[in-house]
This record gives C-alpha cells, structure tokens and sequence, in this order.
C-alpha cells in the first residue's frame, strides 16, 4: 500500500483551483495499490487532515508521498518545497530552487535568454515612491499594445491587454494587488499554444504531449481566469498548428523544462505568430492544472493516457528518485 498525501488549497488567490485538482487526484487514488489522505492548507496557510489543524510533520507522518497541487504562492514559490525537504518526504514536482525560478516569469526569461529562445519585449516596474512618472514613462516608450501581468503569479491572475495610457495604468495598479512587481510586454498577435511535458513517460526522457490550441471566446482578448474555468474557451487537442510549428513548440517545451531544472511533468505556454513562436512562461508541475476541464489533463487523453495511467506513472516516478 502507496500512502499518498495530496496537498490541496493554499493561501494564493488560486485557492479554489487548486481545491477542484486536488479533489480529482484524490478522486482517482480511490483504488489499490493506494491510500489517499486529503491534506488541505487553508487561506492563512493551516495545514488540517479530516478537518482537524495540525502541524505539517504529523500530517505526514505516515507517509509515502506528497503530491503537490498547491497553484500560485507557497505551493509554486519554493515554501512547500522547503518544508518538504525539511521533513524528508518525497514530493510530486520542481525542488525549491526551480520551483522559485519558474514562478518568477523575469528570472525564467533570463535563464533561457541564451538558448535562442523568442521572447516578446519586455520590462519591469517595482512599487517606489515616483511610480506615476515610472509608469507615464514606461507608456511612452513600449510598444503598445501591450500585456500587463504580475510577475509571479498563474492562472492568468491580474492580467490586462491595454491599448490606452488608462488601460495601462489601471492594469499596472490591477497586476501590483497580485505581486510586487509588474512585467510588461509587447502584445503578441497569434494563436495561443500550450504544451505539456512528462517526464519518463513512454520511454522518453521528455515525452512531449501535442500542443493544444487555445481559441478564447470573440470577446476575449486572451485566455484569461474566468474563460479557464468557465467553460467557455475552445481547446483544440491536437491543435492547428503545422507539422513545423508542433515540432518546434513541442522542442521549446521540452528546452524550457530542462534549462529551469523541473521534475515530472511541466506545461510551457506560448504564442503561434507569423513573426515566429513566442515563449511565455512554463508552469511547474504544481502550477499545472489537474482539474476535469484542465489542459494537461486533455493533452494526456488525446494521446491515449489516462487521469490514472499517468498518476501511476507520476507517483512511481517520484518515489524512484
């Protein structure tokens, strides 16, 4: 019997996310050789078990294996990871260090700036006390229109398009509620692409799943929070993209997973255009959604793996290493 610990919640403002993956990974470790136990890690960052607050160590003490489903701060920053290490306990997904490096979009963009890797112009506003000027500034010399996120947040948290200095400098106050620095970048014009990873999966050291084409609603500008989750969004696994362009994304993912050092399975985003195929960030395996209507999950059913195939798969990993 595999004692299995998924770590749910968190103090992120993707709590609830990540409550909805960690309810189908339990869901799904309802079978033998397993035994799940349902660990979640409230708003404040309270660990409880069965509903009871209890210290991280005793929660874990019987143990085999964490599997971390915590999305956005403490899951993906490195804090989880530490504790973790601390304790001693095999866990799902990126060490402390990667796991850092990857929810930093800024530092992830200057890991993999000497690898050839397209990445839209970009640049950095920090709270200080002339940041009105900074951003009036900032306006008059990037190119517009431009994307305005929180640089170290997922699920397309806080994220404006602006296309006017009030669009610009509402969204910079809008990303700076989420983290405390803003990146800004040049707005790509193409076909949204993510591409999963899995490590080992098949034989391979990198199984590259196909890419998946996200078409946002006609009044969307991108695939932002509330089209993730709300159904409204057209995913299309395998997507439409050349033999070319699946080949090169699907290198890219897989170059992006190992120049910031993540383990298991990861999900690399980018943008399809007729400038070229643009990086945008990668997800460690804690960011990556596990929820029904997630796309990893579809990227794994088009290519014949099941929600249970690849956890078997995850877990044995995990435990080898």
């Amino acid at each position: 019997m595999i004692t299995v610990a998924v770590l749910r919640g968190g103090p992120s403002n993707e709590h609830d996310v990540s409550l909805k993956s960690g309810a189908n990974v339990l869901s799904h470790l309802q079978r033998e050789p397993y035994r799940a136990i349902d660990v979640f890690i409230d708003k404040k960052g309270v660990w409880h078990v069965r509903g009871v607050p209890i210290d991280p160590e005793r929660a874990l003490s019987s143990v085999d294996v964490a599997f971390n489903v915590i999305h956005g701060h403490y899951g993906e920053d490195g804090t989880l990871q530490r504790i973790l290490d601390r304790i001693g306990i095999p866990y799902t997904g990126a060490n402390a260090l990667s796991a850092g490096l990857s929810m930093n979009k800024v530092l992830t963009k200057d890991m993999l700036a000497s690898s050839g890797i397209k990445m839209a112009h970009h640049a950095t506003l920090n709270v200080s006390p002339t940041l009105d000027k900074d951003i009036f500034e900032l306006f008059r010399r990037f190119p517009q229109p431009s994307v305005i996120k929180p640089n170290a947040s997922g699920s397309s948290v806080g994220v404006t398009i602006a296309r006017s200095f009030d669009d610009f400098k509402e969204g910079i106050k809008k990303a700076f509620a989420h983290s405390t620095q803003v990146l800004v970048e040049e707005f790509i014009q193409g076909k949204e692409a993510t591409v999963g990873i899995v490590e080992g999966l098949r034989g391979k050291k990198h199984y590259d799943l196909l890419p998946v084409e996200i078409v946002p609603p006609p009044d969307a500008d991108f695939f932002d929070y509330e089209f993730k989750y709300n159904g409204q969004t057209t995913e299309r696994v395998p997507g439409n993209f050349t033999r070319d362009e699946t080949g090169e994304l699907q290198r890219l993912a897989a170059l992006a997973h190992e120049k910031i050092g993540l383990r298991h399975y990861s999900r690399s985003d980018f943008i399809v255009s007729p400038r070229g195929i643009y990086f945008l960030e990668v997800n460690s395996a804690a960011g990556v959604g596990l929820t029904e209507q997630s796309l990893l999950p579809k990227a794994l059913s088009a290519v014949g793996i099941s929600m249970d195939e690849f956890l078997d798969h995850v877990i044995q990993e995990t435990l080898k290493k």
